[in-house]
């Protein structure tokens, strides 16, 4: 049987399809590339947007295009919170997502071997577990799955509705996918997950520990932390992460927007004194003479429900002025059918939006070049990547810059002292 993978949206999702992979190789199944002939596609999806949903829609589509008579299962966030619309496009056989119950073509489940138990119309997959899971298809770095769900229920996010309450994977299962990892010569793990500071809902663990026991796997010579909400980022994690550890000066930490007003409204758990304070904090404890400076990579969403100019403003002055991290994630508001915000007055238009993604999008241009060009003349380690663009091999530094130099298969997967 020779089955393909498709995913789209976010780095767990890339980590769960991996898995999702390495289980049916183990069953006897070949992989194939997508868009060449397959028994089976497996599409996993993302529904972060009206946008995102869409091309997953015609992902799915071109999949039964290429072969009609294909079994085609649909997996992810979006397969979860419209599993009838999902059911409804042709080609599909089996749709599931967030452990839910998922409807199914009751002879399609003879394609799958094992793990899953059939009912009349529903296969039932396991409705509280976090599926350990983690990404194999570089030879550099892993995506290492150690949390699933949330419980914060912004007004504006689907994300609880689609992966559930907050819970996590225990950390000796954790600490043994990392070992797998490091057999497979991956030397960069990277810690993702829906909110993973939040790591320890479950089994009464604890995220510091979890870093702690991460550190000392051997074979794995470099951390990042995905993303962690401020109100998580405790004294105790950055003052051991500056302690000397594996963890790198990079953090991806949600702002959302920088108005205080608006983010009590959209029920996020700090405000931007706590966001600034935190920043600092870890300015202090890691950066100084001779080192490189922390790269701080920000989400940013323009054009919630009641965002004036001025609000807006306040964002741009927050993040050119005080913060000024070394890259913004901007994103436009999509109103999501179930949420509180999509109810709210004050809806912004698709114009408006677009006009001040630019805006932000320049100030994030500006600030990369200015922190890259900071560390000009200084000495930094690189992890050198496998891919050969025109010649050319790239790979990055602790603190995530990015460096070229003439391609070199005797580097790749090593970690190198160069000067920038």
């Amino acid at each position: 049987m020779k089955i393909s993978f498709h995913t789209l949206g976010c780095k767990l999702n890339y980590a769960e399809t991996s898995t999702y992979e390495r289980g049916f190789v183990a069953h006897g199944w070949d992989v194939v590339p997508w868009g060449k002939p397959a028994d089976v596609f497996l599409v996993n999806t993302c529904s972060v947007t009206q946008h995102a949903e869409g091309k997953c829609r015609g992902v799915i589509r071109r999949a039964h295009r290429l072969c009609p008579d294909a079994a085609i299962v649909v997996t992810g966030c979006y397969a979860s919170l419209r599993p009838d619309e999902v059911s409804a496009i042709e080609g599909v056989r089996l749709v599931f997502g967030g452990g839910e119950k998922s409807r199914v073509v009751p002879d399609t489940l003879a394609l799958f071997p094992g793990g899953m138990q059939q009912t009349e119309d529903v296969t039932l997959l396991g409705a509280t577990d976090a599926m350990p899971a983690y990404s194999s298809g570089e030879r550099t770095r892993s995506f290492l799955k150690v949390q699933d769900g949330c419980n914060n229920r912004c007004a504006y996010c689907t994300v609880p509705l689609a992966r559930g309450s907050s819970r996590n994977i225990p950390i000796s299962v954790i600490v043994g996918q990392a070992r797998e990892i490091a057999a497979k010569g991956i030397k960069e793990i990277v810690l993702t997950g829906v909110n993973t500071g939040d790591f320890g809902r479950t089994t009464g663990e604890s995220f510091p520990d979890l870093l702690r026991a991460l550190n000392d796997v051997e074979g794995i010579e470099r951390y990042r932390i995905s993303s962690i909400e401020p109100n998580l980022v405790t004294d105790e994690i950055i003052g051991w992460i500056a302690s000397g550890t594996k963890f790198q000066p990079h953090f991806h930490i949600p702002l959302q927007v920088g108005n205080d007003q608006l983010l009590r409204k959209v029920g996020r758990r700090y405000d931007t004194a706590l966001f600034a304070d935190r920043i600092a904090a870890i300015r202090r404890a890691l950066e100084g003479p001779g080192k490189p400076q922390v790269f701080f990579g920000i989400d940013v969403i323009v054009g919630l429900p009641g965002e004036t100019d001025e609000m807006f403003e306040d964002t741009y002055r927050f993040l050119s002025e005080q913060i000024r991290p070394a890259w913004i994630h901007v994103f436009p508001y999509s109103r999501r059918p179930g949420t509180r915000a999509a109810e709210m007055p004050g809806q912004v238009t698709e114009r408006i939006k677009t006009e001040r993604v630019a805006r932000l999008e320049e100030l994030c241009a500006r600030l990369h070049d200015d922190f890259v060009e900071s560390h000009r003349g200084m000495e930094l380690s690189v992890l050198w990547e496998s891919t050969d663009k025109d010649g050319l091999m790239e790979g990055y530094t602790g603190n995530y810059i990015r460096v070229s130099r003439p391609y070199d298969p005797a580097r790749v997967g090593t970690i190198e002292n160069v000067v920038l």
